[in-house]
This record gives C-alpha cells, structure tokens and sequence, in this order.
C-alpha cells in the first residue's frame, strides 16, 4: 500500500509571530527571506495552494540599504488610471517620503500573483521605526541575514 502524501490544512496551521529588524540590511536579500517565511517555505508542511506561513513585523524600514548605484537608479512606477497618467519615482526618493513601501513592494514582487499572495501579503507589517504594536502576540525576534 502507497502512503499518502500529507497536505495541511490552512486552519491546522500553528502561524506565530516574528520580528525582524531592517536596519542595516541589504533590501533584496531581506525581501526574499520575508517572502520565504510567509508563504511557508520554511516549514516541514509547506502546501503551495494553502497559506501556511507566518506573521512578520519588520521594524526600522527606513534603515534599508541598497547595493551599488540602485539608490539613483532604481525607477518605481505607478499608474494613475489616465491617460498617460504614468509616474515615476527614484528609490532615494520614495525611501524618503514612504520608507516602507519600497521593502513591500520588494517582498510583493516575490510573492503568488493571486488571491494567495495578496493573503499572505497582509500578513506582513512594515514600520518605519524602531517600535511596533503587535507586542500583545508575543513576537519573537529572528535574525534574517
């Protein structure tokens, strides 16, 4: 007799709660272990179609570093909805004004484009300083190098 493969269940699922500091990390290497750990990978029961992985809290998003000239360099785009309504930021710039959409936009760009990934999207808290609210669910603090 073949055993079955074991799939999880999305509510059997043990989600905790982890803190992550930014300050002094290089932007893509961060995004891509953040999007690791939401989506599961790092688990044993990891299900692509099922949500089985963790809260992070990213505290000192504004402390994010980025390799070479990419500070001047790297472009964002967003669309207004008009009409050559197209606009455009340097990352310098957006660091500045909005420090943590640059890290979600990274860690976007890595996960599912689907209702999954926008899921597991939300389970990500980005704040600009050092402090957070999400001290009531009892984070524990990871290194990601």
């Amino acid at each position: 007799m073949i055993p079955k493969t074991f799939m999880a269940k999305e509510e059997e699922v043990d989600k905790k709660w982890y803190v992550v500091d930014a300050g002094g990390q290089v932007l893509g290497r961060l995004a891509s272990e953040i999007a690791r750990r939401l989506r599961g990978k790092h688990k044993a029961i990891y299900t692509p179609y099922n949500d089985t992985g963790d809260f992070i809290v990213v505290v000192n998003a504004d402390k994010v570093r980025l390799t070479g000239r990419k500070m001047d360099q790297k472009v964002y785009y967003r669309h207004s909805g008009y009409i050559g309504g197209l606009k455009e930021t340097v990352a310098k710039i957006l660091l500045a004004k909005k420090p943590t959409d640059v890290l979600k936009l990274a860690v976007r760009g890595m996960l599912p484009k689907n209702s999954l990934g926008r899921r597991q999207l939300k389970k990500l808290k980005i704040y600009a300083g050092g402090d957070h609210p999400h001290s009531a669910q009892k984070p524990e603090k990871i290194e990601l190098s």
